[in-house]
């Protein structure tokens, strides 16, 4: 992936080179437009990436993947330095839809005026750490073939958890929070009460959209009606079922209660569980002031506000 990404942009560097001395592109607003999709692992961030992908051709726009070493989602200062850079640069690319396995990167730290669209997905703690461990073992339907890095255990998540297991430890569940939180040390510590506090302040006040797993349909529903420029489409491409925007697990077992309530003792699940719910609260808050339900479907609201009084009058 990454000889591929070099190769393309070997090829639009020399398309430059070949046209002659580049000229300062000017773009149009609606064109001038940054999403960066930092997903978080096992949230069906594939299925949703891969409407994006569908989409880019027929909706006008770039799909880049940041693809990190190792799926490191922490960068190194001067790594933040050329990414912002090259994101907030790199008209030829805009406008663009990026995702990768990254923490949250605050731009206006680098005197960046125009700042991204950030979006993300997130999922019930419980239920996406066992969802990494089966795949960690047995892969999904996405990619068959491809050796897993826990391949050949065969061991249960309920097995490991009874067993006090590395794979299924409480210290697994901190992932969320510390995506939200961003590049800061204290993000990184597990069961840190700050960076909490600030995966919820970033929740709010910088991301456009967080939608859960659990309701994915209706997160691409209130985007494709906010960002028509990226998402038109994306509903009824998301309902055809397609193969391509479907990820599962392969030999998942669902856990006992027993297991459940023995991981639900940690601080730590209850602080990812406070996150998530906090951003479920949110999400059902912009949805029910977006949509209306009628015989069992969902319906976007149409424009719900005007201007009157408008001074002073023209002749």
């Amino acid at each position: 992936e990454r000889a591929i990404a070099r190769h393309e942009v070997r090829e639009i560097e020399q398309r430059h080179t070949v046209d002659g001395p580049r000229q300062d592109v000017t773009l149009d607003e609606e064109d001038d437009v940054v999403i960066i999709y930092n997903r978080v692992p096992k949230t069906a961030s594939t299925s949703f990436t891969n409407i994006a992908y569908d989409l880019c051709a027929k909706n006008r726009y770039h799909v880049l993947h940041i693809n990190t070493t190792k799926n490191n989602p922490v960068m190194s200062l001067q790594d933040q330095v050329r990414f912002v850079k090259n994101v907030t640069s790199w008209k030829e690319m805009k406008p663009g839809f990026y995702h990768g396995h990254i923490s949250y990167l605050d731009f206006a730290k680098f005197g960046v005026k125009k700042k991204p669209i950030y979006i993300n997905v997130i999922r019930d703690p419980i239920e996406r750490l066992v969802s990494y461990y089966y795949f960690l073992r047995f892969g999904d339907d996405y990619r068959p073939g491809l050796r897993r890095r826990k391949q050949g255990d065969k061991k249960t998540f309920d097995e490991c958890v009874a067993a006090g297991g590395s794979d299924c430890a409480p210290e697994k569940l901190w992932l969320q929070i510390p995506f939200f939180c961003g590049h800061s040390s204290e993000c990184w510590n597990v069961g840190s009460r700050w960076a909490l506090e600030q995966a919820k302040y970033n929740l709010i006040n910088e991301y456009f959209l967080v939608g859960v797993t659990e309701e994915l349909e209706d997160f691409i529903m209130l985007l494709e009606a906010a960002l028509p420029r990226f998402f038109r489409g994306a509903t009824e491409l998301y309902r055809t079922g397609k193969k391509s925007h479907l990820r599962k697990t392969t030999e998942k077992k669902l856990p006992t209660k027993e297991t459940i309530a023995k991981l639900q003792q940690s601080e730590i699940w209850k602080m990812e569980n406070e996150f998530y719910e906090f951003a479920l609260e949110q999400f059902q808050f912009v949805r029910a002031h977006a949509v209306r339900e009628k015989d069992g479907e969902l319906y976007i609201l149409a424009q719900n506000f005007f201007y009157e009084k408008i001074y002073p009058k023209s002749n």
